[in-house]
């Protein structure tokens, strides 16, 4: 019996997976308690249209981090912080200061958590940032902290 699946089944597959179980298995255990539903030929039509609208929207927002990852590649940020002398931050500029200067400076949100550093910012100059948009994709920029 071919059953499309409603939610994960351990041993059977993931939610919107069309899977083959026994008649019985189907009949009294998955079907009854709303884990799967009788594939005929509407479930099958509809599952697939499920499938082929989540591959467009998933298309769709790698298409826009491309593009944001893109233009944010170009700028450089400016975070003002106060400095001891030889330019010794006192404390460290956050990825919380930075999207909050990406934010002000060029109106683009980017969550503080998607911004990498690769060790705390703690001395005035140019530090290369990377900000994670989606899956694989990745913008590096500039930010320069200058002294107050």
């Amino acid at each position: 019996m071919k059953v499309l699946l409603k939610k994960d089944v351990a041993g059977q597959g993931k939610a919107g997976e069309i899977v083959n179980v026994s008649d019985g298995y189907g009949r009294n255990y998955l079907i009854p308690r709303g884990l799967a539903v009788a594939a005929d030929a509407e479930t099958l039509n509809a599952a697939r249209i499920r499938r082929d609208a989540e591959t467009h929207r998933v298309k769709q927002q790698r298409e826009r981090a491309k593009a944001l990852a893109d233009e944010v590649s170009k700028l450089t940020v400016k975070v003002r912080a106060k400095a001891g002398e030889n330019g010794r931050l006192f404390g460290s500029v956050t990825t919380q200061e930075i999207a909050a200067a990406l934010k002000e400076q060029y109106d683009i949100t980017i969550d503080k958590r998607k911004i990498r550093l690769d060790e705390p910012i703690r001395q005035v100059g140019v530090v290369t940032v990377t900000a994670h948009m989606y899956e694989n994709e990745n913008a590096r920029f500039k930010v320069e902290v200058i002294a107050e």
